[in-house]
């Protein structure tokens, strides 16, 4: 392995590279990551870089999300198999007919979702900042796509604002239940609970925090607490263990896991860099769309 990472580290030389990863990826990505973060810090990063090529290690809508905000860069996707279950909940149609059912009222998008979706959206959001978007908004009512626990959720940070959302989630943290939680308090009771707001929101409600993935860990960076039952994906806790060699963190349950993230190998991320295939094209109209989208989600989250 210690071979194949120098390899990727002299190709990312050789062609003007950077590799971004998710923190839902397979842990040993990091030894070549130039980024490692959540859909946010991700998206920055790639509106940011002078890099004539992006290797995204993730899913196909992160990669999308990169080509959407830097066209004039060679975007790599190295499995092209790596989708999100999430954002295959809703497509083109589908989010038409949604927002016919509900005219004259703006649409916040997850970045979750694909360019098409997003082409179709008013502002998009991360777990991130989906409250602040939703804020910018300075309206008392706002349709939320795909994820329904997530809008339900930033509905109760905020009086006075009805968030429709359409029923989409992510199966991973929508597999979490109270009982989960509450079992959790049991077995652990001096640990703080730190929770995704992709999970519902009776389980969220339960937390001594709810955020993002970097929320999470920024939570973990700035407590004094030893320990920490994590309820994300088990990529979360894996960082926070080799980052934090002297805490304890418990994973919530065993399969929280996104098999889609971990379709990511370093052989793939070499081969595609190498040879520079799997890249991400995207139509140009609905490009330029879906990066209005984004564009205003930027400007908010600066």
């Amino acid at each position: 392995m210690k071979n194949l990472i120098e390899r990727i580290k002299k190709l990312k030389e050789e062609k003007n590279a950077i590799i971004l990863a998710h923190s839902y990826q397979n842990i040993e990505i990091d030894e070549v990551a130039d980024f490692v973060g959540d859909s946010l810090y991700l998206s920055k990063q790639a509106e940011k870089t002078n890099a004539g090529i992006i290797v995204f290690a993730g899913v196909y809508f992160m990669a999308q999300t990169a080509k959407i905000i830097s066209p004039d860069k060679k975007v790599l996707l190295p499995n092209l198999s790596a989708g999100c279950l999430m954002a295959d909940m809703i497509n083109h149609e589908q989010m038409v007919n949604f927002k016919k059912n509900y005219p004259e009222i703006p649409v916040v998008c997850y970045i979750n979702s694909t360019a098409e979706v997003k082409a179709e959206c008013d502002i998009c959001c991360t777990s991130s900042n989906a409250v602040d978007i939703v804020k910018s908004l300075n309206t008392n009512k706002v349709l939320f796509v795909p994820d329904a626990n997530l809008g339900s959720w930033v509905e109760k940070q905020l009086e006075g604002v009805e968030v429709i959302t359409y029923n989409g989630n992510c199966p991973v943290h929508h597999g979490v239940q109270i009982e989960d939680i509450k079992k959790a308090r049991q077995t652990y009771p001096d640990a703080k609970i730190l929770i995704h707001p992709e999970c519902k929101p009776e389980v969220s409600e339960l937390g001594d925090y709810v955020g993002s993935t970097s929320g999470i860990i920024d939570y973990v960076r700035a407590s004094s607490h030893k320990k920490f039952v994590i309820v994300t994906e088990k990529g979360v806790v894996d960082r926070l263990k080799r980052d934090y060699p002297d805490r304890e963190f418990i994973l919530i349950k065993n399969n929280m896991l996104c098999e889609s993230m971990k379709l990511t190998t370093l052989e793939e991320i070499w081969k595609s860099l190498e040879y520079e295939i799997n890249e991400i094209n995207i139509d140009e109209n609905i490009r330029k769309l879906s990066y209005n989208c984004i564009e205003r989600m930027l400007k908010v989250s600066v």
